[in-house]
């Protein structure tokens, strides 16, 4: 299950009555932080599970499952009672998600595995090239020296010892949240010492 989330007998199979549900997403669409908190309760469980069934991967399922739940906060308003339950829009935005996940991780499989076939075939210089990597460590070094110590210490966990958000945010013991936003801004400032893009 989704480390964190809090599940209820009745939110647990997705049961409950329409109306509540209804009333509760009226509510977090007008910013009530408590009316979230009840309406977590009742589809975080049955938002897993999907997540879980279309991206069959415990890891993923969580980060989807986050995403879909703050996509609900973030997009409350746009829920129309007169088309459809509560419990089924939240689904649906799970399913979509869970499908882009599936797809960008089958993309990305896709672009490793063709990058993969071409580097194989292309002979290349070995001193050339090592070279050239460690003149790109060296510069990597020197760029995440001038990070933030929380900064570095975020996207060390996350990209060279291979963690998941959830699991940088244990280590550090710091919110999600703040995990992906240390991350972000480590790697915006990455990006501008190492001149990538410029």
């Amino acid at each position: 299950m989704v480390e964190g989330v809090r599940t209820s007998p009745r939110g647990s199979d997705g049961t409950g009555t329409e109306p509540a549900e209804a009333s509760l997403m009226q509510r977090v669409a007008a910013g009530d932080e408590q009316a979230f908190a009840d309406l977590y309760d009742v589809v975080a469980g049955p938002v897993w599970g999907v997540v879980n069934r279309v991206v069959r991967n415990g890891t993923f399922a969580e980060e989807v499952t986050q995403e879909v739940l703050v996509e609900v906060w973030r997009t409350a308003a746009r829920f129309k009672p007169g088309k459809g339950s509560t419990l089924a829009w939240v689904l649906t935005i799970a399913h979509r998600r869970a499908v882009d996940r599936v797809r960008s991780h089958q993309a990305a499989l896709d672009r490793d595995d063709r990058a993969g076939r071409l580097d194989f075939r292309r002979p290349f210089d070995e001193v050339a090239e090592s070279t050239i990597s460690n003149l790109e460590q060296q510069r990597v070094r020197q760029c995440l020296s001038a990070l933030t110590d929380l900064q570095r210490e975020s996207v060390v966990l996350a990209y060279y010892n291979g963690y998941t958000y959830p699991e940088v945010a244990e280590v550090l013991d710091t919110a999600p949240g703040t995990v992906k936003t240390r991350i972000r801004d480590g790697l915006i400032r990455l990006r501008d010492c190492l001149g990538v893009g410029q």
